[in-house]
């Protein structure tokens, strides 16, 4: 046995034990962060935030951030979209540098005339155009793989949607699903250059978005993200703008030497924007609308910058986020939060429409065997080499 779990057990007990000892401190934050909350005055807080200099995310916040908006009843007649992706990434065991991306399709229609299709599109990225992201003004060059075949892969869920969105061409109600973010959190920072940046947004995500808006124009039609489970704090943050007791708010300047839990904002610091909106929204209910600060998005997005907020649908608190054009479209906007409740209750927690995507998309560990399998038999079938490492032979041959 590799593990030990009974050394692993004692270690858990421990971490179990450390919550339990946290409890109190987390209740009392929490208690004091919906306090402040209810009494936030959002324009104050919005202009520290763009006159100060703050170390975390902090949201553009609307007029009344402490709102719960009750949902719509669904139309009798809508059309569910879902898209989800899965690959299999450059492997330098194999002795042809290759990857593999599965993208799903999903449309489920409910009413008078019920139908369902679900399938998906394997595309094999092989030649060394299709490996690498390459900056049209110079010879440099990065591969395409690791986390950034995730990003691509990304970009092409979004690209696949607005293909399936094309394809229906009547007037019902629609919602188009994507799971997890539409913020590329990945180009975030000084991780991969300008020219990789251009490609995937501007190149790629943002065209693929606009087919989305082009199609919203004409019919009803909104693009939303499902984020489960989410971990954001950037409301929170927000809350800690409003109660820092220094003018202007300076971050790094006050508090860069002082100890996370005493700096003065920590009184409403070290909880979860979930955790916050579990207490202030009934099933069923919505938060606004909050408009992202990222940076990708405020340099890259234009018009299609993301907006999110949060909903109880009865199992767990969950974050949607949403383009501006949907945000700022009242009857959009209740659409998304009217049929993600639906798709919800009708996939007993999760929205059925993603769920059934994934289940498209998902290359299982088999899957990921015979393609292995395949690639080397095709090479020998053209008389090519086949080889591999020492250390992928040996995981395949141990015999102790």
């Amino acid at each position: 046995m590799g593990l030990d779990l009974h050394k692993v057990a004692a270690q858990i007990e421990g971490l179990a034990a450390g919550l339990q000892a946290q409890g109190a401190g987390h209740r009392e934050r929490l208690e004091r962060a919906v306090t402040t909350l209810a009494s936030a005055d959002a324009g104050a807080i919005n202009q520290r935030r763009s006159q100060g200099r703050v170390t975390w995310l902090v949201p553009g916040l609307p007029p009344d951030i402490a709102a719960h908006i009750s949902p719509t009843p669904p139309p009798a007649d809508y059309r569910a979209l879902a898209v989800d992706g899965s690959h299999i990434d450059v492997d330098r065991h194999l002795p042809v540098r290759c990857a593999l991306v599965n993208i799903s399709k999903v449309a489920l229609q409910y009413g008078a005339s019920p139908h369902a299709r679900l399938e998906s599109q394997p595309k094999l990225y092989a030649s060394p155009e299709e490996l690498a992201l390459v900056d049209p003004e110079g010879a440099r060059e990065l591969p395409l793989e690791g986390p950034l075949l995730g990003i691509k892969r990304s970009v092409d869920e979004v690209a696949a949607l607005a293909d399936l969105a094309e394809e229906a061409t009547d007037d019902t109600p629609t919602v188009a699903l994507v799971d997890g973010s539409l913020i590329l959190w990945g180009l975030t920072g000084q991780a991969y250059p300008e020219y990789v940046r251009r490609a995937l947004i501007e190149d790629g995500l943002l065209p693929a978005m606009e087919r989305l808006r082009s199609i919203a124009q004409k019919r009803p039609l909104a693009l939303a993200a499902y984020v489960s489970l989410p971990r954001s704090t950037e409301v929170v943050n927000a809350l800690r703008v409003s109660v820092c007791p220094y003018e202007p708010v300076d971050c790094d300047r006050n508090c860069a030497t002082v100890r996370p839990g005493e700096r003065p904002c920590d009184v409403v610091g070290g909880l979860l924007d979930r955790e916050l909106f579990a207490l202030l929204l009934a099933p069923g209910e919505r938060s606004a609308a909050f408009a992202s600060t990222s940076s990708v998005v405020r340099d890259y997005y234009g018009g299609h910058a993301v907006a999110f907020y949060y909903v109880n649908v009865g199992t767990e608190m969950a974050r949607v986020e949403v383009p501006a054009w949907v945000a700022d479209d009242e009857a959009l906007l209740a659409l998304t939060h009217s049929l993600l409740l639906d798709q919800c209750r009708k996939g007993l927690g999760y929205p059925v429409a993603i769920m059934e995507a994934h289940e498209q998309a998902v290359i299982g560990g088999h899957e990921r065997e015979m393609f292995r399998q395949m690639v080397e038999d095709a090479l020998e079938r053209q008389h090519l080499p086949v080889y591999t490492s020492e250390k992928a032979r040996s995981k395949r041959l141990r015999w102790v």
